[in-house]
């Protein structure tokens, strides 16, 4: 966050008919991200049922199954995420049938927005937290939605926060590099359950 940024109590937005928004916008996660991580997903535990099927492991290949299954319902409910944004608040919401003990949204109106925070992640990235004016609890700006630039342009305009130096946590082609190693993966896993299913072993 740039030195001469202000918070949204320092500066209010303009009151201009452009604030306001008579239908929410939703932003929901890059195309990209999602198709890249379920294939990562399969890519790399597909192969584990038929290792168990020629191997002497105690786990069945159909607990396995069951077990992937499960796991990629849970993440294809995470990539399900949407961020709402009207001109009284922003809301990160998930489809009904994803459990609120796996996965729950939040909402802030805008008038409790106090600041943006920034930190930094293991990885060296940058995330940035709404801070609220009533409690202590942060909320994470959504990074990864397509329309980002305009998703933080809203929020400038119904904060007054300034979020010129806001970038997405990762760029589109860092996904399309993990894509192509991914089905690099799947074509190795390809070859070798037909390689062992031509010789018998399963």
């Amino acid at each position: 966050m740039s030195p001469n940024q202000k918070t949204a109590s320092e500066t209010k937005p303009e009151n201009n008919p452009e604030n306001k928004q008579y239908s929410p916008s939703v932003f929901r996660i890059s195309p990209i991200i999602r198709i890249t991580l379920i294939t990562f997903y399969w890519a790399l535990l597909i192969p584990l049922p038929f290792l168990a099927k020629v191997s002497s492991t105690p786990v069945s290949p159909i607990i396995l199954w069951i077990g992937i299954s499960l796991g990629f319902i849970a993440l294809y409910g995470a990539l399900s995420e949407q961020v709402i944004v009207d001109d009284e608040k922003i809301q990160v919401a998930y489809p009904n049938w994803v459990p609120r003990f796996f996965r729950k949204g939040w909402q802030l109106h805008w008038k409790e927005v106090k600041d943006l925070k920034m930190r930094t992640t293991g990885q060296g990235g940058l995330v940035y937290y709404f801070v609220s004016q009533s409690s202590d609890q942060a909320y994470l700006l959504p990074m990864r939605v397509v329309g980002f630039n305009r998703l933080v342009k809203l929020v400038q305009n119904y904060t007054g926060i300034d979020t010129t130096d806001i970038r997405p946590l990762a760029q589109p082609w860092m996904y399309l590099i993990l894509f192509g190693f991914t089905l690099l993966l799947l074509l190795v896993d390809a070859w070798t359950i037909t390689t062992a299913i031509n010789q018998g072993l399963m």
